[in-house]
């Protein structure tokens, strides 16, 4: 199982890229950021300095989306990079949620997401690709590679998934979830004719590793927060009690009022009091090693390949340090 590092790119940029280099040495390979241009500092200017500064690991966005920056100049973003450090980028992309919505915009349709999907791709792997309607080639790539995955929790995100793109990212570790979501990504893929295996899943959520877990449930709560966002998208589309979305998923959000989204993402995120301790604890990995090392081996067993660390909260070097130490070798060795 690969392990990744998903940070917010707050200021100083010299943190980020200390934490990353700190991942790199404790076996993680890859290093996610948060992409979120009035939130937070502009990601790729920092990828650059954190392939710089590290030896193997792939960077990229968790996540874009299509409207932020227009589909050639994400494609060359990317292509650059590779061009510069070798192909060490993925391209993590969904609707846009936070970026979309503190701009004033609404999150883009799912057409348009998968029209970009396979734009960006082709863009930075220097094919020709059709942006609103003008054909256009990146002539000066060569042997380009970018792997895109999406972000989906839906219905039609997850067979979009399974339809367009080279990896799933799942936003929560519940495995009752991630065994529902996989197995759907992976029939959509197979009924598009393509190899359902080639689809790599991601699960990424908060880890907190320590004994007292009532503290850890605080830190980590603003998770259930930041998924509610797309859970009552999912709700206002299909309805609270639908045969397609699990109630495992949608029940938890109808103590939901609003989102605040200048603490997104944050330990102590005031817009998270409704969500519940067993939310946190299905959603995100807490207690000691052991008990992370349980549930990613059942995690492992449903088709997960990637478990991609939330690190927002005050024990950000001590759980990178302790999956290094234990949890990583656990799952590797």
């Amino acid at each position: 199982m690969d392990f990744g590092l998903v940070l917010q790119t707050d200021p100083p940029a010299s943190a980020v890229v200390e934490l990353m280099q700190r991942a790199e040495r404790q076996g993680f390979t890859h290093g996610w950021t948060f992409d979120s241009a009035v939130l937070w500092q502009e990601p790729f200017v920092i990828y650059s300095r954190i392939l710089e500064h590290t030896q193997r690991l792939v960077v990229g966005p968790m996540v874009t989306n299509p409207g932020t920056r227009t589909w050639e100049v994400t494609a060359s973003t990317f292509a650059t990079l590779n061009d510069m450090y070798g192909q060490r980028t993925v391209c993590g992309i969904g609707r846009g949620d936070s970026a979309m919505r503190v701009a004033g915009r609404k999150p883009n349709t799912l057409a348009r997401l998968g029209e970009a999907i396979d734009a960006i791709r082709d863009l930075a792997e220097g094919r020709e690709a059709e942006v609103d309607g003008q054909p256009l080639r990146i002539p000066w790539v060569k042997d380009g590679k970018l792997p895109v995955w999406m972000a989906a929790y839906g219905p039609k995100a997850l067979a979009l998934a399974g339809q367009k793109a080279d990896g799933f990212i799942l936003q929560l570790a519940d495995p009752y979830l991630t065994e529902w979501m996989v197995k759907a990504v992976r029939t959509a893929a197979a009924e598009a004719g393509r190899d359902p295996a080639s689809v790599k899943v991601c699960v990424a959520a908060p880890a907190y590793v320590g004994d007292d877990l009532a503290h850890a449930r605080e830190q980590c709560r603003w998770f259930g927060g930041m998924v509610g966002n797309h859970v009552a998208d999912l709700v206002s589309r299909y309805g609270e009690h639908s045969d397609v979305i699990p109630e495992a998923l949608t029940a938890y959000i109808r103590e939901r009022h609003g989102y605040d989204y200048s603490h997104h993402g944050r330990a102590g995120n005031p817009s998270t009091d409704f969500v519940p301790d067993e939310i946190v604890d299905r959603f995100c990995l807490l207690g000691p090693a052991e008990a992370h090392i349980e549930k990613l081996r059942v995690l492992r067993e449903l088709g997960v390949d990637q478990f991609a660390v939330y690190n927002m909260h005050d024990a950000k070097e001590a759980t990178i340090d302790a999956y290094g130490a234990q949890v990583i070798p656990a799952l590797n060795g």
